[in-house]
């Protein structure tokens, strides 16, 4: 099965990292058709589809595409408070979603949002909490904001400001 280019960027520069401590040359053949700078989630998965890391950004960060998707992909692969970090045997093994996101519009109300195609974004103060759109389980949008006030530390009824996003998914 062949895999995105920006994947196979990922699962490279996580693979260099744990097995050499070293960060990956961004390449400079990636297709044209990418943006140039975007904010960027990779999410890890075994191969059984238990979650092994996600860590992300809302805005873009680095000065290309290329290098905010290696970045991202070191994080999720061993920042993320949740897991140990992945071991050199697991890397293989990893399934590997680079997600890229539009940048976020803000929105009036809960009624313009859709667990199912658009990403949330809460913020309240400086507390800010970020959920992927598509993610099983979150099939409404009581669900969905539910989770990222929860991420955020934002209270259930606290007063937020929501903006709405979307992913281009790439395997």
């Amino acid at each position: 099965m062949s895999h995105h280019p920006l994947v196979n960027l990922a699962r490279a520069a996580i693979a260099a990292y744990v097995r050499t401590g070293r960060v990956l040359e961004p390449p400079s053949d990636l297709p044209p058709d990418l943006p140039e700078r975007a904010a960027v989630f990779v999410t890890l998965h075994t191969p059984t589809g238990e979650l092994r890391g996600c860590i992300g950004t809302i805005a873009p960060t680095e000065p290309t595409l290329a290098e905010q998707v290696i970045q991202e992909a070191i994080a999720a692969a061993t920042m993320d408070p949740r897991f140990p970090p992945v071991t050199p045997e697991e890397v293989e093994d990893l399934d590997i979603h680079v997600d890229i996101l539009s940048p976020p519009e803000p929105v009036d109300s809960p009624a313009e949002l859709d667990p199912k195609k658009y990403g949330v974004i809460v913020e309240a103060g400086r507390r800010r909490g970020l959920l992927l759109p598509d993610i099983p389980g979150v099939d409404t949008v009581e669900t969905q904001l539910m989770f990222a006030r929860r991420k955020a530390g934002i209270g259930p009824h606290d007063p937020v400001r929501l903006s709405r996003f979307t992913v281009t998914r790439l395997t």
